[in-house]
């Protein structure tokens, strides 16, 4: 069998996925033409009366009085107020990793440069307005003036009318879609753009899309529609293995040996030895530009391993095998156009007359009739009609036949108007609950009302949570396969929007296992994604600053005062208080309520290499320095005392030896009495310079313990007992 060409291949392709969307379009058709409906209902003037009603109500009046408006946009600014931002967790449960710290600066980074608040705004109120919305993620260069640059960024774009233009098989069931196998995402060209896009051997060729509502658009244009076409393959690679001398197995792809084409000859050098290689099952997704004829070009697998699209809904569920979807607006669309109708029906029984006018025959009023017709203007007097004559040809006098009598509103629409009302208040919240805040009502009834309007609220939320839990998956995908160049310098931001730079892929000696190994490996990202649902950054802020002003209220300790007043201020917006943050950040720091970050604890490193000893610290060195001398000087007198004793006791073996037995009584005696003397004046000396030694020891700072620097006499024979001489002293 002969092998198909690739234009053969692309035919086959396109024919298949125009028979998938004929499916997935006719399966969702209404369900999407009502998020539609919803969506125009709540937003464009003139929309509640779309359809049916506005034949019943031709040439009557039609007002508009838009509840629903209000209820979807309390819900928005809700979600604006309370932003959602991804998190990485490594997957071994650690608290604390490096890379996780710079995935997540970097993707809120790509989120800054994108803009992608627009996305998200965008998707969250098509959700909550129709039921369903999207954005999508896409890669572009960092540089597109830089022909030699060939670094990519992942951007995140807004998809408009996304109920309209995105389509997912059928076969996904998941609400993320995680687990679909492709998608369309259409777009609206006029003929010329079309054109200028593909070039003129292209005839246009519209995809077909029934999803359409076009009452009020009085001058759309025509258009084709153009899809971009996402399939997901499961893609078989060759691993190759190799083994290094240490019996570590590390693996690569066919891939690492073309973007590094030194890789085999260095593994080889180093002594590495390949082991059998291994087959391994990949998921990538494919994309293709597609019309309603054809294949218009295939742009290869993109990045990552997940289909780009993010959906997001507003309620969600399946009934008789079929996805449902509805936001903020279907349920309440009916008493919306009930109350429209009463109020246009009153305004119009308002609007007739409310003065009686007396009915006359056409004699009566014969040439008087500019008098009548001008009465309501001029304000005449008194106004004239012909007399009414008899059979008989005499006068009668005759009045008006008849009055006019002004319209009476039913009992009926009075009643219907009130329980309208309550209905739309039922159906939307009593959002009025938590706007007006009345003086005598307290903090805690205010909470438990809005805690109320949350209730309904929660379930947008939490759909929204999800979208943005997935988009930080496939993110995480792209980044890996993006991310790539070793040495990159990268933007990252912090959870204040504070921004720093990291080094990507680059090679660092483990101290621990005298390996090197790649610190800010992207390739080597894996981590489950988690979200943060909480207010902003600066709603936050002033959460804290409140909290922290109350707690100064009723806290007696001056420490603590110090210490919610410096991270009041250090939490506080305004023009010029950057510098003031960052001097009271800096004040927590020296008093140990932060921990120093590595930049903080190297500042502080240097600062104490570089400065001398305060004062405090001076003044004991100073002391322990002169109670050392002390101590010095007392064991010196200690040895001259103990020199002048054996100088005594020679010279008194001296005497002893040149008298007689009768007289040596009386020179011991004196020998004793100025021996106990220098004695009494050595134990002095020794007991004061212990004293000093031993205050000093309790001093901060002080060089050495009590009796240390300071050593005892050597114990020496006396001569008098070598003598055979009674002991002095004794």
């Amino acid at each position: 069998m002969a092998r198909k060409s690739k234009s053969e291949k692309l035919r086959d392709i396109h024919d298949q996925a125009i028979r998938n969307f004929a499916k997935i379009q006719s399966a969702v058709s209404d369900e999407r033409e009502q998020c539609l409906e919803d969506r125009r209902f709540y937003s464009i003037a003139g929309a509640q009366w779309e359809g049916a009603l506005s034949q019943q109500f031709e040439n009557r009046p039609r007002l508009e009085v838009n509840k629903v408006h209000l209820g979807v946009m309390r819900i928005i600014n809700e979600y604006r107020n309370n932003r959602i931002t991804v998190e990485y967790v490594p997957k071994d449960g650690t608290q604390a990793d490096e890379l996780a710290d710079v995935c997540m600066g970097l993707y809120r980074a790509d989120e800054k440069d994108s803009c992608a608040d627009e996305a998200y705004d965008n998707a969250f109120e098509e959700a909550v307005g129709g039921g369903f919305g999207a954005w999508r993620l896409c890669t572009e260069y960092e540089d597109p003036e830089d022909p030699d640059d060939d670094r990519q960024r992942i951007r995140i774009e807004p998809i408009y009318d996304a109920d309209k233009f995105v389509f997912f098989d059928l076969n996904a069931k998941r609400q993320d879609k995680s687990d679909a196998k492709h998608c369309y995402v259409l777009t609206a060209m006029t003929p010329d753009a079309y054109e200028e896009e593909f070039g003129e051997e292209y005839t246009p060729s519209s995809m077909p899309s029934d999803i359409d509502m076009t009452e009020f658009d009085w001058d759309s244009p025509n258009v084709v529609y153009v899809a971009e076409y996402y399939c997901v393959e499961h893609v078989t690679e060759i691993i190759r293995v190799f083994e290094d001398l240490a019996g570590n197995e590390k693996r690569y792809t066919e891939a690492d040996f073309e973007e590094d084409e030194t890789l085999e000859q260095f593994l080889m050098a180093s002594g590495a030895t390949e082991l059998p290689p291994k087959r391994v099952k990949r998921k990538k997704v494919r994309k293709y530009i597609m019309d309603g004829a054809r294949i218009i070009e295939d742009l290869g697998y993109i990045a990552g391993t997940e289909i780009p699209i993010v959906p997001v809904y507003g309620k969600r569920w399946y009934i008789d095998n079929r996805e449902r979807m509805m936001g903020h607006v279907r349920m309440v669309k009916d008493a919306q156009r009930l109350k429209n109708m009463q109020l246009s029906r009153l305004a119009e029984i308002s609007a007739y007359s409310t003065v009686q006018k007396p009915i006359f025959s056409p004699e009566q009023v014969a040439g008087y009739e500019v008098m009548w017709r001008e009465d309501n203007i001029k304000n005449y007097p008194y106004l004239l009609i012909n007399p009414v004559t008899n059979v008989d040809g005499s006068e009668a006098l005759q009045g008006a036949a008849d009055y006019t009598r002004s319209p009476e509103i039913p009992p009926a629409m009075a009643a219907l108007l009130q329980v309208t009302e309550v209905d739309i208040q039922d159906l939307l919240g009593k959002q009025e609950m938590a706007q007006e805040v009345a003086p005598n009502v307290s903090g805690t009834a205010m909470e438990l009302a809005q805690t109320r309007l949350d209730q309904q609220n929660f379930i947008y939320m939490s759909n929204m949570a999800k979208a943005v839990r997935r988009s930080g998956e496939i993110w995480l995908s792209m980044a890996r396969d993006t991310l790539v160049e070793e040495k990159r310098p990268m933007k990252v931001l912090d959870d204040k929007e504070q921004p720093s730079q990291a080094m990507l892929s680059v090679p660092v000696l483990n101290p621990k296992t005298s390996q090197i190994e790649i610190q800010n490996d992207i390739k080597r990202a894996k981590f489950d994604v988690s979200v943060d649902v909480g207010p902003a950054s600066q709603s936050r802020r002033l959460a804290v600053v409140r909290a922290l002003t109350n707690m100064l209220q009723i806290t007696p300790d001056p420490e603590t005062q110090v210490i919610l007043t410096s991270m009041a201020l250090m939490n506080m917006e305004g023009e010029g208080l950057g510098d003031a943050r960052k001097f009271f950040r800096k004040r927590l720091v020296n008093m140990g309520v932060l921990q120093p970050n590595e930049e903080e604890m190297a500042q502080m490193q240097a600062q104490a290499q570089n400065q001398g000893p305060n004062p405090q610290e001076a003044y004991l060195m100073a002391a322990a320095a002169e109670a050392e001398a002390k101590a010095g000087k007392a064991q010196a007198d200690a040895a001259h005392v103990l020199a002048k004793t054996q100088e005594t006791e020679a010279k008194t073996l001296e005497t002893l030896a040149g008298i007689d037995r009768s007289e040596q009584q009386n020179v011991l005696d004196m020998l004793r009495f100025q021996q106990e003397q220098e004695m009494a004046r050595q134990t002095a000396a020794l007991q004061e310079a212990a004293q000093q030694t031993a205050l000093m020891g309790q001093q901060p700072g002080a060089p050495q313990q009590p009796g240390q620097g300071m050593r005892e006499p050597e114990a020496r024979p006396n001569p008098l007992r070598q003598m055979g001489l009674p002991n002095v002293g004794q």
